[in-house]
């Protein structure tokens, strides 16, 4: 089977090759999905006509301006209206970890009800998602699994956006990063299990064993749903990276084994949910010098802004 793999295209540098080399890149390198911050005209051109799946983001500086529902109509008719069908739009992500506390954050659902509507009104609802994308800090416990929750502060935030998303069809798009996990708490993480490396279970949750992070951060957000009454609402891991260099355990060798493992493991499902194969985006495509502050967020590429494979035999597909 085909791996449902995708990659980040960001755009925070000043060396990156032009969009149309970069979506030639994808092509070359068979990866068939993407993900982009915002309707960046030239990239939405040079995506004619390739079938790449893409994930197409709302900044959050422009949410306000979406909660005026003309301004959200004008925003489909000129981002996606004028590329379809021509570019495969999946998802459109309103907002990126916007969180509770962000002022931001009155204007998430609301302005994914104003683009959902002007969908509607270009006939294009039923095949182009409406959703936003998330961080795993909105998760008040995330162990075990089985108890994840979002807690008081986000669940007003949350639970009528996973209303939304139950209503229509679409998923939570969830960035998911095992290396901040592990950073994070490296007493009690093991980085072998942050990895993909630990051999055999490495705790029990109930009935489930879990033997990787990964799943452990994904169903315990499928848990968190389950509780704000998203029973039935879909996972897209809509990040997840490991970096090269700058702190503690980002390796080229770690990099490498995460990202290979991760390849490996998306068709398998969870615990939570086996066999379901989790469509998953990569972060990112190139290293973006321009990132900042910690040092390893400008070391997420997989490849070097010229072209070159930050690590090897990595197969997308």
């Amino acid at each position: 089977a085909t791996k449902p793999i995708g990659v980040c295209n960001g755009r925070i540098a000043d060396n990156l090759p032009s969009e149309e080399d970069v979506i030639s890149f994808y092509t070359s390198n068979g990866i068939g999905k993407m993900r982009i911050y915002d309707p960046n005209q030239a990239t939405l051109q040079a995506l004619r006509g390739t079938n790449i799946e893409l994930i197409l983001g709302v900044p959050n500086g422009d949410l306000q301006s979406l909660t005026t529902p003309s301004t959200a109509n004008d925003w489909i008719q000129n981002n996606i209206v004028a590329f379809s069908p021509a570019v495969n739009f999946r998802y459109i992500a309103v907002g990126n970890e916007v969180e509770p506390s962000d002022p931001a954050s009155q204007y998430v659902l609301p302005a994914m009800q104003n683009i959902y509507n002007a969908l509607a009104s270009a006939n294009l609802g039923g095949e182009i998602k409406v959703s936003t994308s998330v961080s795993t800090s909105l998760l008040a416990q995330s162990y075990p699994p089985s108890a994840g929750s979002f807690g008081a502060t986000s669940s007003t935030y949350v639970t009528p956006i996973v209303s939304f998303l139950a209503t229509t069809g679409a998923p939570l798009l969830v960035n998911v990063y095992p290396y901040f996990a592990y950073i994070g708490d490296p007493q009690n993480i093991r980085l072998d299990f942050a990895l993909f490396t630990a051999q055999g279970t490495v705790f029990q949750d109930g009935a489930l064993a879990y033997q990787n992070l990964f799943d452990a951060i994904v169903d315990a957000f499928y848990s968190a749903l389950e509780a704000a009454g998203g029973a039935n609402v879909e996972i897209v891991v809509s990040e997840t990276g490991w970096p090269s260099t700058g702190e503690a355990a980002a390796t080229v060798d770690n990099a490498s084994t995460y990202y290979k493992n991760l390849i490996n493991h998306v068709n398998d499902g969870t615990p939570k949910k086996p066999g379901k194969a989790m469509e998953t985006y990569l972060f990112a495509m190139f290293d973006e010098d321009q990132k900042g502050p910690a040092e390893t967020e400008s070391h997420f590429g997989l490849f070097s802004p010229d072209k070159q494979p930050k690590y090897n035999n990595i197969s997308f597909s």
